[in-house]
Order: structure tokens, then sequence, then C-alpha cells
């Protein structure tokens, strides 16, 4: 006889709160694509993560801090390429560009000093 396992399942742990930014991700959709010079934008404007800036957790993101704002269009297309082939062809560096979006985020301060509070 075949038995189900009826108990509940156990969820994933939550990510960290040094990895959620969500104000940041708005920042970015309202800023405009990075790849917006070459004419060739489409749709509505992405926070998108940079995948291999290496703070990725199993089954998670990386952290909201390493996202750029892209267009649907370009967005698919890193995803169709891969991050390698999509930086060398419009030669850009998109983690050096996550770091600048980061740094000008005018909520960065108020997001640092949520964060350390948690943390005490």
């Amino acid at each position: 006889m075949l038995r189900a396992d009826t108990r509940p399942r156990h969820k994933n742990a939550r990510r960290p709160p040094e990895k959620d930014a969500p104000g940041f991700l708005q920042y970015l959709r309202g800023r405009r694509c990075i790849l917006s010079r070459t004419g060739e934008c489409r749709g509505k404007i992405r926070a998108c993560h940079v995948d291999y800036a290496g703070d990725k957790g199993m089954a998670t993101k990386v952290a909201d801090k390493h996202s750029v704002p892209m267009c649907d269009g370009h967005h698919q297309e890193q995803h169709d390429t891969g991050w390698q082939t999509f930086e060398a062809k419009y030669r850009i560096n998109c983690l050096s560009l996550a770091a600048q979006f980061w740094a000008a985020w005018p909520g960065f301060r108020a997001w640092l000093a949520k964060f350390k509070q948690q943390g005490e």
C-alpha cells in the first residue's frame, strides 16, 4: 500500500534582510534602461539581478543591490545569451553599473540604518 505524506511541507527560509532592498528595486524601475543609448529599448523597465555577483544561495537570487535597470527587450536578450556574451556585445560591466546605481540610490542611508537596527 502506498502512503501519502500529509504532514505540512517545510517552507524555505526567508531571504536574509541584508539581501532585500525593495526600495532600491523600485528606484531602478524609474531609471532608463542601461542600454537606452542603443535606441533598441522596448517594454517596461525591470530591475535585473546580476547573477554572477556571487552571493547567491540555493534557489535564491543575488542581493538586490546587484541589480541594474533594463527594458524587457534587453532583459530577455540577456537571459537568452547569458551575461558574458551580453556584456561583451554591448561593452559594459553590469556588476560595476549595479554598484554605481547602488551608490546613487537616495534611500541607501535609510536602508542601511534600518538594516543596522535589525541586526542589534
